[in-house]
């Protein structure tokens, strides 16, 4: 997965900019604010940033200036947070409808708890859901769903189509039963030319959650360039801050027209506004930070909401069940991955009887926190590791970890607990080591990893055809909670040894 690059001055300037209100007549601007990954980020997160009722301090402001706006969400507004763990979207569902979003689309994390239980979300939420894609007849979100919506907004014809990943390689297929996953882009160019050609919108705007650039995946990118009758994609899925102005945020189509991209990153740290001047049809975005500059004029009613669901989660960050000498606090640190990673390994030894395990497999996008230093407590190992993952242990052919070990290479979206070499020639793997000893194709290995891999979860394909010898009675979580309580004097240890090396030819 490539990100754009941005420097340090132009995300600055980007994001620096306030909310000025429009000098001009109302009726020449749209204002189009939008989130995206918020991830059950009720709070402010570790660093500060972000909190719903912060959010709902700006969209009141822009609300109040410009009588000819939307709120609009491209995904992933749960899973991530104890918020989620506990109350499984409820609260979530009601700050939605609290901060008032007009329209939505799906993410990969609203299917976590399966079917049924996302028909009820929907159904929870005054938000209509969106997706072009997605076959969704016979399903349990059979007419909960729109292909696309047209909303006539200061005379003006919008058109709003929205892009959601493949399910296959990132959804549990237990959990998107009936789901038919359509191209992305013939979806998105034949809806869009539709609503251009056949229904006269003068703008149309993609929801997308399929990520802003991904190498051998659809991305926001190509849908940009390949089509020719989409304006503004508003995107999610890859934590992207795309900043405003820059050669990111704007590309070309291919009748040469302009195409704006935007994404807020994740978990809510900025709030998304996009202006559409509907006199010269001239579209720029913005990217305004939630903050603590912000807290003077917290919304009571969103304050009074929140308050019965935090002492639930609260109450669990307060059991301390161990220590850690790790300090990253940021998510993607090798030192924590290492230490799931570690876990993962004892953990398949221990389900096993002891036998031996030749490598853990555990998924970089599983862990969703970081590690700060010292106390380490039930509520945070739960909003580190909050998805009801297993471990499982499977026997595989060295042919299969092969290959395996191919695709990680290319996507590192797995790491391991033992020191993996893999010799490349572009994209073939030549040859993979395992602690400096050849991978046999004709060999057995024994893996543990967690059930979501072990069905071709993060792509992983080749991981399906192995069996399952082994697997947790308990969701991941709760055994790290017991993994630790086992460690010397309770204590994680630091290991920021990187454990791939790729050899390039």
């Amino acid at each position: 997965m490539k990100y754009p690059s941005i420097t340090h001055s132009a995300l600055a300037l980007a994001i620096s900019v306030a909310w000025l209100a429009p000098e001009n007549a109302l009726a020449e601007r749209i204002v189009l604010m939008h989130t995206n990954d918020t991830h059950s980020q009720i709070d402010p997160a570790q660093d500060g940033m972000g909190g719903v009722a912060r959010r709902k301090v700006l969209i009141d402001s822009i609300r109040r200036d410009n009588p000819y706006s939307l709120l609009l969400d491209a995904g992933d507004a749960v899973q991530g947070t104890v918020y989620f763990n506990l109350y499984g979207g409820e609260i979530e569902a009601k700050l939605l409808n609290a901060l008032g979003y007009d329209y939505v689309t799906l993410g990969n994390h609203e299917f976590d708890n399966g079917m049924e239980a996302l028909a009820q979300y929907v159904k929870s939420i005054n938000a209509p859901f969106i997706s072009t894609n997605y076959g969704l007849e016979g399903s349990s979100l059979d007419g909960l769903v729109s292909r696309y919506k047209i909303i006539d907004i200061a005379g003006k014809r919008i058109g709003l189509i929205a892009l959601n990943v493949e399910p296959a390689g990132m959804i549990d297929p237990a959990k998107s039963i009936g789901v038919e996953y359509q191209n992305v882009y013939k979806a998105a160019n034949a809806t869009a030319w539709h609503l251009k050609h056949n229904e006269g919108v003068d703008y149309v705007v993609a929801l997308s959650h399929i990520g802003y650039d991904y190498d051998g995946l659809p991305d926001d990118v190509d849908v940009a360039t390949k089509g020719n009758d989409i304006d503004l994609i508003i995107g999610g899925h890859s934590h992207t801050v795309v900043p405003p102005g820059t050669d990111e945020s704007m590309k070309i189509n291919s009748d040469g027209k302009p195409v704006v991209i935007t994404q807020t990153g994740s978990t809510g740290k900025y709030l998304g506004v996009v202006t559409i001047d509907t006199d010269d049809n001239t579209i720029k975005s913005q990217l305004i930070p939630v903050d603590s500059r912000l807290d003077d004029r917290l919304d009571n009613e969103i304050v009074e909401l929140i308050k019965p669901y935090r002492h639930g989660v609260d109450s669990l960050k307060n059991i301390v069940i161990g220590k850690t000498k790790i300090n990253q606090p940021v998510r993607g640190s090798e030192e924590v991955i290492n230490f799931v990673s570690a876990f993962e390994a004892d953990k398949g030894r221990r389900l096993i009887n002891g036998r031996k395990i030749d490598l853990a497999m555990a998924n970089r996008g599983g862990v969703r926190s970081g590690m700060p230093a010292g106390n380490v407590t039930r509520g945070q190992i739960m909003e580190m590791l909050p998805f009801d993952n297993r471990v499982v242990v499977l026997e595989i052919s060295g042919n299969d970890l092969l290959e395996a070990l191919e695709i990680n290479a290319a996507s590192h979206r797995v790491s391991y607990d033992r020191m993996v070499t893999v010799e490349m020639d572009g994209d073939k793997l030549l040859k993979a080591m395992i602690n400096g000893k050849q991978v046999d194709p004709k060999a057995t290995y024994t893996i543990a990893t967690i059930d979501y891999i072990a069905k071709g979860g993060d792509y992983m394909k080749p991981l399906t055809r192995g069996k399952v010898i082994a697997k947790s009675d308990q969701i991941m979580n709760a055994d790290v909670m017991e993994y630790i309580e086992r460690l010397p004097r309770k204590t994680i240890k630091s290991d920021p040894t990187n454990y791939m090396t790729i050899l390039k030819k």
